[in-house]
């Protein structure tokens, strides 16, 4: 990697594929929401984990933005769960 490159976001600089970089992009993007959900809900960690159906450690984790520990499906599911629409585009790289 020269000095000079550059990239669209963090997951193209440090992922080694393009298609890992769109996978944390998604998983990011949806960890994100998940996190506002719960704010501006007011809930606690405790609160967020029943409404999720998942334990207050797994709140922990997804607060504490731990990517690596949640898939893409594991993500979408939580938000369906919690009323959330989940919406996908897909549109060509700018070359």
């Amino acid at each position: 990697m020269s000095h000079n490159e550059s990239f669209a976001s963090v997951w193209d600089a440090i992922e080694d594929t393009p298609a890992e970089a769109e996978n944390m992009k998604l998983r990011s993007t949806l960890m994100m929401a998940l996190e506002q959900h719960i704010k501006d809900h007011g809930w606690t960690q405790t609160e967020a984990a029943k409404v999720f159906g998942v334990s207050q450690p797994r709140i922990s984790d997804l607060m504490r933005g731990k990517i690596s520990l949640f898939s893409l499906d594991t993500l979408i599911s939580m938000a369906v769960d919690v009323g959330l629409h989940v919406k996908l585009e897909v549109e060509p790289v700018a070359a």
